[in-house]
């Protein structure tokens, strides 16, 4: 049984790190028509530095991560972006564990940027 859960955590692992990998890449074109919420999964002084227009800052690394997806609504459909794309795939990860099922990793601000067509704001 042991032996089972090591393989598990193994497996889970990988999907992450894949999932990292491939968050770096362009994403493709986001329909904002439908889109409930933006996150920035940055940190504040990156936020204040340049964001997208409308974006809601949720620090993947702050303490209150967790509680701020939690609040979530579970049917509504979000775009995260950070400043590479690896932090926004770990919150599309963590937001996906808790049951929001419709969420999109737009990469850097940069390509966020382009795929939604939202300004970059200071």
């Amino acid at each position: 049984m042991r032996r089972l859960w090591k393989t598990l955590a193994a497996l889970l692992v990988g999907v992450g790190l894949i999932a990292g990998v491939t968050a770096c890449s362009s994403p493709a074109p986001v329909d904002m028509s439908n889109v409930t919420a933006v996150i920035d999964v940055r940190t504040p002084s990156e936020y204040a530095a340049g964001h997208l227009q409308g974006a809601q800052l949720m620090d993947i690394q702050g303490s209150a991560f967790q509680s701020q997806i939690a609040k979530l609504d579970k049917n509504g459909t979000y775009v995260v972006y950070c400043k590479s794309g690896n932090r926004a795939g770990q919150a599309v990860t963590a937001m996906q564990a808790i049951g929001i099922k419709n969420v999109t990793n737009a990469g850097s601000l940069e390509q966020a940027a382009k795929s939604t067509g939202l300004t970059i704001v200071k």
